[in-house]
């Protein structure tokens, strides 16, 4: 259930039609609250306070068809201004960053502020009578005018945002900041396991030696990419049914319907009636397109795909791929420093009874720098950074299998720059770094 709720959390933050509507119905109740409260107590005093509005009926009308007017106009600007960022955006930085456009906060609040003027003041001019028993209210329309010149505001304050957004570096700090907070989420500080809480164990726990042999499968449910894991439920699940269970997918991989999701061992645990099967599945949330909250990878291929694209001879802009390499080195040395998530998981008990398959600092090397350094190739600048970061990286790795990955980054790297690169200087360059990232390996 929590990671239903926790789906489509994200997928409202995600849209540009929650925010705004929920500013609207606020907007809908204060104008029916303040139109209540004229009526009863201000409509006339109100009217001669100097600093309100003290018109008549005509007057009032025309100032709230002005403001509303303006305001459905202006939501109008906002809308095509919020397009074009999302098209250059899409087009020079590619289609996965459009995520981060689409739940900037700001943009939201800015197109919910118009509507909700604009709902407001239509919802005021309908209230006022100009025959009979007058009816003007001074305080709602007062109102009125105090949202017009905060709308002003916030319509200055969106152009300088947009102008700002769209920018290349900006986008890339936005992202890199996000996927060190992916690092400080997903994998944090080792911890003793004496003083891991139940639920999570010591990684290097063994599967039986049958497990292989005896357990069995149960497939997907549905097409797309695995999104969320609820590690808990299936912790319950294993517990209640006296099973291991061994997930055959992670967070962020593709998965076809009928295809292994999960193992149960022993395998006499599926009856047939489908209840394990259900429960299983409802544990994995799968949709059709990647998100952050679990799938580390996906934030950096967010990175990665910046850089690429910078280094097509559409774009040709090393800068921007420069500043992606930087922000995926800083995300890189920090992972070095941290233990992997459990693959383990146990009960109250400390019994195995979840197997995962936690992305492990190799693997994350490669989804980082191997496309960049393929594409990347031909670009001294871009040769020489890598293996500078690689070196700064090197600097913080201990477990060997780590080292390892980094030597052989750092071998590929240079080979491919030694056979690139026509200038004696540039593939020498290149051989001075490498020597360095060696050198700090072996110490």
């Amino acid at each position: 259930m929590k990671l239903l709720v926790s789906r489509y959390w994200g997928n409202l933050r995600s849209n540009f039609w929650f925010l705004p509507s929920a500013m609207a119905a606020a907007a809908i109740a204060l104008a029916f609250g303040a139109i209540a409260f004229d009526r009863a107590v201000l409509s006339e005093r109100f009217g001669s306070v100097g600093w309100a509005y003290s018109g008549g009926a005509e007057g009032a009308s025309a100032v709230l068809q002005t403001i509303a007017g303006s305001m459905i106009t202006i939501a109008g600007v906002v809308f095509s201004l919020t397009l074009i960022a999302l098209s250059l955006a899409s087009s020079q930085l590619g289609p996965r960053v459009l995520r981060n456009f689409m739940r900037d906060t700001t943009t939201q609040l800015v197109l919910g502020t118009f509507v909700a003027t604009f709902l407001y003041c239509l919802l005021v001019l309908r209230s006022i009578v100009r025959s009979g028993d007058v009816f003007v209210p001074h305080l709602s329309v007062t109102i009125s005018v105090g949202f017009a010149l905060a709308s002003l505001g916030v319509l200055i304050f969106f152009i300088h945002h947009v102008s700002v957004s769209i920018q290349a570096d900006r986008m890339v700090a936005q992202i890199g900041d996000e996927l060190l907070r992916a690092v400080d989420r997903l994998y944090p500080d080792a911890a003793s396991p004496d003083d891991a809480p139940p639920g999570e164990g010591r990684p290097d726990a063994a599967v039986p030696d049958a497990f292989d042999q005896e357990a069995r499968v149960i497939g997907s449910p549905d097409d797309g990419y695995v999104l969320r894991i609820d590690t808990d439920a299936l912790t319950r699940l294993a517990e209640e049914e006296e099973a291991i269970l061994r997930l055959e997918r992670r967070v962020g991989e593709y998965v076809v319907s009928g295809a292994p999701l999960v193992s149960i061992w022993p395998g006499d645990r599926l009856t047939g009636d489908g209840d394990v099967e259900d429960r299983a599945g409802s544990a994995f949330v799968v949709g059709s397109q990647r998100a952050p909250e679990q799938d580390f990878e996906f934030t950096v291929i967010q990175l990665v795909e910046i850089a690429v694209r910078a280094l097509s001879p559409g774009v040709n802009d090393p800068f921007t791929a420069i500043a992606a390499v930087d922000r995926l080195g800083s995300a890189l040395c920090r992972l070095a420093q941290r233990e992997s998530p459990p693959g383990t998981y146990f009960d109250d008990e400390h019994h195995l009874r979840v197997v995962g398959r936690p992305l492990a600092f190799p693997e994350v090397l490669d989804a980082a720098f191997n496309q960049i350094r393929e594409y990347g190739r031909p670009s001294t600048a871009v040769t020489e950074l890598l293996l500078e970061t690689l070196a700064t990286i090197a600097g913080f790795a201990r477990r060997p299998e780590d080292r390892a990955a980094i030597l052989r980054h750092t071998d590929m790297v240079a080979r491919g720059a030694l056979g690139g690169l026509p200038e004696y200087e540039d593939r020498r360059a290149v051989q001075i770094r490498r020597d360095t990232v060696i050198r700090i390996l072996e110490e």
